[in-house]
């Protein structure tokens, strides 16, 4: 099947989506912030104390919504560049460079008339999509559990429980590296994504997750079972979770 009859314009798709997070079991303080538009989908897990974890992620998702907002519809890998290099700056500048943040998230972008989903990633929050019964994760984990399996130290069966699952490599507002990882999928109706922070993907196995969004209930119910997962699972870590379903208008 080709590109043009993979892809809709956006006069022909209809974005119904659901969205929530809960602080968790174990913290008194909820780190996690997201933006939800009508074709902007993205979460930030902040890091870096009391309060301050808060502030990186909610700088984080302001500029993101911000550079969305000057592209008018005209959204691409740069305006989204630039939007993490405001988050960045600020994050530092607000915080004395004492806080980070992860970001994750999928904007609809216009290529040559086609419609794709401009995913983004910096850290180990996650996208996915649901697509024809198959769950796939279109975000690279920016984590040192993740450069060791890539690298063969350990295996996918030891990742979930290495000590050092929770170190991540990159982060917006600390340390050097914070540039983010880019790739593009067509939009195609009857697709399921899926953007969330580590606090799902940690206590929720992949298998569940695909089992759970398969089940054919509304984007907001999936988004609340996909929770009550994550805390029956131990709810160690603040969780947000945001779905989107691609319809034929």
């Amino acid at each position: 099947m080709s590109d043009e009859q993979q892809s809709r314009p956006r006069a022909e798709l209809m974005l119904d989506y659901g969205y929530g997070s809960h602080v968790g079991l174990r913290r008194e303080l909820n780190e996690d912030s997201s933006v939800v538009t009508d074709e902007l989908f993205a979460v930030a897990d902040g890091m870096g104390g009391h309060e301050a974890g808060e502030v990186a992620s909610s700088l984080a998702v302001q500029a993101l919504a911000e550079g969305w907002e000057r592209a008018r519809g005209r959204i691409d890998d740069a305006a989204i560049r630039e939007a993490l290099h405001e988050a960045d700056a600020r994050i530092r500048r607000e915080t004395d460079s004492k806080a980070g943040t992860t970001l994750t998230g999928a904007v609809v972008a216009e290529f040559e008339g086609r419609c794709e989903w401009l995913v983004f990633n910096i850290g180990d929050s996650r996208t996915y999509v649901l697509a024809d019964g198959r769950l796939r994760q279109l975000t690279r984990d920016h984590s040192q559990v993740q450069e060791m399996y890539e690298s063969g130290m350990i295996t996918a069966a030891e990742m979930p429980h290495h000590p050092n699952r929770n170190v991540i490599t990159r982060a917006l507002g600390a340390g050097e590296a914070f540039s983010g990882e880019f790739t593009a999928v067509p939009v195609e109706v009857g697709q399921r994504l899926l953007v969330c922070s580590d606090g799902l993907t940690g206590e929720v196995s992949d298998e569940e997750i695909a089992r759970i969004l398969a089940a054919g209930r509304s984007a907001q119910e999936t988004v609340d079972w996909l929770i009550h997962q994550a805390l029956r699972g131990g709810g160690r870590d603040n969780v947000t979770v945001i779905v989107v379903d691609v319809h034929a208008a």
